[in-house]
């Protein structure tokens, strides 16, 4: 007797099983330093002035120079391509690979946290590559209209422009 597994079944079973394990070590985990000056931490202080990403928001483009911009509806048009924030942790859902991890906001001022990152290999991984590259050097943010977000490294050609995600009020 022969059994077949279906590949797809099998990665989405692994990624939900990934995704209850960060969901159930971030709620039993309490505020510690960082391991290093890299490492986002939470950020418990309210501050008025700091700018609110709860949501979520999809990705426009990313730059990493004035020659290279990615945009991700162009690379895989059927797949939309997405970041949610939520108190001081992120998600990136790319068109098959997720990224997570915690921020610290403090003005306009953010800082991306070490997380955790699946590594299925994908038909196009423009998307995926570029956030690799970039997210660790960004740290800024510039808020338009409450619906465009531009984050910022200390370059200004590189930066990951976001747009809020509407939501519908039935």
């Amino acid at each position: 007797m022969r059994v077949y597994y279906n590949f797809n079944f099998m990665m989405n079973i692994k990624f939900t099983a990934c995704l209850l394990l960060i969901s159930t070590l971030a709620a039993c985990t309490g505020n510690t330093k960082p391991a290093n000056e890299n490492s986002a931490t939470v950020n418990n202080t309210a501050d008025s002035s700091d700018i609110n990403l709860n949501g979520q928001w999809f990705i426009e483009n990313i730059s990493l120079n004035d020659s290279v911009k990615i945009t991700p509806t162009e690379e895989v048009p059927e797949r939309s391509q997405y970041f949610i924030f939520a108190d001081s942790t992120y998600s990136i859902m790319t068109n098959c690979n997720s990224f997570n991890g915690s921020i610290a906001i403090k003005g306009d001022s953010i800082m991306f946290g070490d997380g955790m990152k699946t590594e299925m290999a994908c038909d196009n991984m423009a998307t995926e590559d570029a956030l690799r590259k970039i997210l660790p050097s960004i740290v800024r943010m510039d808020m338009e209209n409450d619906s465009i977000v531009r984050l910022c490294t200390n370059t200004p050609s590189q930066y990951i422009m976001l747009r809020k995600a509407k939501i519908e009020v039935k």
